[in-house]
């Protein structure tokens, strides 16, 4: 009985003992903290940012954790602090990031939810064909768009709402479509077609939905522009009754012309539009380099486009000789005011009236800006 009550007595000093050394350990760290808080808050910051600073962690297909994707030395400095990036070189807002993860330039390619994205694409078409298209001009869109090979993106505007009606044709489901209602293809191309978009494509087509194409084969289009060095284009138009312009009438004796004779007084200098230098905006064809240019030139509020093609020249130099017109791949302008009818009537005039009436105040305007500009700039350097 005696030894029992002894080993009674030791357990209960025991723990007696490992409560009091507990407290003591407790009120010593209570302490020792607070007689170092700036010791404390700063390593607590030091880790905090470590820790914010490295990638997120990431899981395979199994769901399972895969500790190497928790970041590496490259994300802190020798001293354990975070290195700071800071690249002027790269794009403009871009400047916090490592110059080798910058992707500034993007295309129109359709890509796949699933596998290998280095097997996304087939072909990587070249260039670009767009269309400001209403559901009314589909048959004759679906002809045109058989003169297009697999080597061209192709991408549809749509000002009448009614994109998904057009995938009866099969060459649809591989278009890319972009609907507002109401907008015409400067409208779509300023918002759309920026030069960073469209880096992808060699030549970008931006092109009217009433245009005939019997006799026109893209890929032979592409052939003589690059013979005949172009960098701003349009196929020949077949002469008819509604063309204004000698420059743009197809020619039957030759592959490509540049400059032509105009009316009497019309043409201030044989080099400068609409004798040379000069292609309308139904359907001009742009190498990447003019368009880089020309999209910089299209005003936001200004949809039309009207006055646009006689500043394209300012945009290749010399004008003269790398703006030009196709004669031998030539199309017909049907001439089918199927935009016009898109606008509203308004004190009594037809919806084509107020149309028509806003194009031709938009080419007032633009040759006021384009020459208030010009006066600016002549005026700064004559100053500096």
């Amino acid at each position: 009985m005696g030894t029992i009550h002894r080993s009674g007595a030791k357990r209960s000093n025991d723990g007696a003992r490992l409560i009091i050394t507990t407290i003591i350990g407790v009120v010593f760290g209570f302490f020792v903290g607070i007689s170092f808080p700036s010791v404390s808050v700063t390593k607590f910051r030091e880790i905090s940012s470590l820790l914010s600073s490295i990638d997120a962690p990431r899981y395979d297909d199994n769901g399972s954790f895969r500790p190497e994707t928790l970041g590496s030395e490259s994300d802190m400095n020798i001293s354990g602090n975070i290195t700071r990036i800071y690249a002027p070189t790269n794009p403009r807002g871009a400047e916090l990031l490592p110059p080798g993860i910058v992707v500034s330039e993007t295309d129109f390619y359709l890509r796949r939810l699933w596998g290998d994205p280095n097997e996304d694409l087939k072909i990587r078409p070249k260039y670009l064909a767009t269309f400001t298209v209403g559901f009314a001009q589909r048959n004759n869109i679906n002809a045109c768009l058989k003169k297009f090979s697999e080597d061209f993106t192709i991408l549809l505007f749509h000002y009448d709402g009614r994109a998904s009606e057009w995938d009866q044709f099969e060459w649809s489901r591989r278009a890319i479509h972009i609907s507002v209602s109401k907008q015409t293809k400067w409208w779509y191309a300023k918002r759309f077609l920026h030069p960073d978009v469209v880096a992808a494509y060699d030549y970008i087509f931006i092109w009217d939905e009433d245009l005939g194409v019997e006799h026109f084969n893209a890929e032979k289009y592409i052939q003589l522009v690059k013979k005949h060095g172009l960098d701003i284009s349009q196929p020949g138009l077949e002469p008819n009754n509604g063309l204004t312009w000698q420059m743009t009438k197809r020619r039957g004796d030759r592959e490509v012309h540049k400059e032509t004779e105009e009316k009497p007084g019309w043409c201030s200098d044989p080099h400068l539009p609409p004798c040379a230098a000069f292609v309308e905006i139904m359907a001009p064809v742009f190498s990447r380099k003019a368009w880089r240019c020309v999209w910089h030139m299209i005003q936001n509020d200004l949809v039309h486009g009207w006055g646009l093609d006689f500043a394209l020249r300012r945009c290749v130099e010399p004008a003269h000789e790398k703006i030009g017109v196709v004669d031998s791949q030539w199309i017909v302008h049907q001439v089918i005011p199927s935009l016009g009818n898109q606008g509203e009537s308004e004190n009594g005039k037809a919806p084509w009236e107020g149309v028509r009436e806003r194009c031709r105040s938009e080419w007032t305007e633009f040759r006021n800006r384009l020459a208030n500009a010009d006066k600016a700039y002549f005026s700064q350097v004559a100053k500096g």
